[in-house]
């Protein structure tokens, strides 16, 4: 990335990184390098959903459980964090393979989702995590959030989620086992693990995510299958 790309895209961060390398490596595909965001992306989850999960505890006070998780999964959901990565314009400073980016890798929802995470992960690593929620909180200042995000339909994670949590269990953990293919047309396998039941599903898909998707429709169709 160029020095006024970079400049450009903390400008709109709000945020000065100590470490500029953090945010190379947070819009450097792995189609491009070895030295991707990946790894950044997963930690950038976690502080996403950390941050999105006090906002919603703050601001509807009256919500159950439930219905804190279902808004939660609209506001993380791959659809809103890529509008949110449009928004930050990061399709215009992500490093991708030549490959990925002939085949519209810019403009990949699941890749700029994917990226808008590494970033948080990157500023986390920088400044810490009052900084990376402050972010978060900006991020999310146009996006309205109201209960009524509770009626939007299901993905088969959060009906995993619910299904889990309505029996008082612990929620599953997702892993990626493998991948498969060239880099811009890879194939994810991932592990859904409910460890108090001894049970674990796998799925597979075009992204980390669809991949987890499908890891937990397999769950969910295991759990409710009827028992002989």
């Amino acid at each position: 990335m160029s020095s006024p790309a970079l400049a450009s895209l903390q400008s709109r961060l709000q945020h000065r990184f100590s470490d500029p390398s953090l945010l190379q490596r947070a819009v450097t595909h792995r189609s491009f390098s070895a030295e991707h965001n990946e790894r950044l992306e997963f930690l950038g989850d976690s502080v996403l959903n950390l941050a999105v999960s006090t906002l919603l505890y703050r601001r509807l006070q009256a919500q159950n459980e439930g219905d804190l998780s279902r808004v939660r999964a609209n506001l993380v959901k791959e659809g809103t964090l890529h509008r949110l990565a449009k928004d930050l314009r990061l399709d215009q400073v992500l490093h991708l393979g030549e490959g990925e980016a002939r085949s519209g890798g810019h403009q990949r929802p699941s890749i700029l989702a994917d990226a808008l995470e590494a970033v948080i992960g990157a500023v986390y690593l920088d400044a810490g995590y009052v900084v990376a929620e402050a972010l978060v909180l900006r991020l999310y200042e146009a996006v309205e959030i109201n209960p009524q995000m509770q009626a939007a339909a299901k993905d088969a994670k959060t009906a995993l989620q619910e299904w889990l949590q309505g029996r008082k269990m612990q929620l599953p953990q997702y892993r990626v086992v493998g991948t498969a293919g060239v880099a811009h047309r890879q194939t994810f396998e991932v592990e859904c693990a409910i460890a108090e039941l001894a049970l674990a599903q796998r799925g597979s898909g075009a992204s980390r995510r669809a991949a987890e998707q499908s890891a937990a429709a397999a769950m969910l169709a295991t759990l409710k299958a009827p028992k002989p």
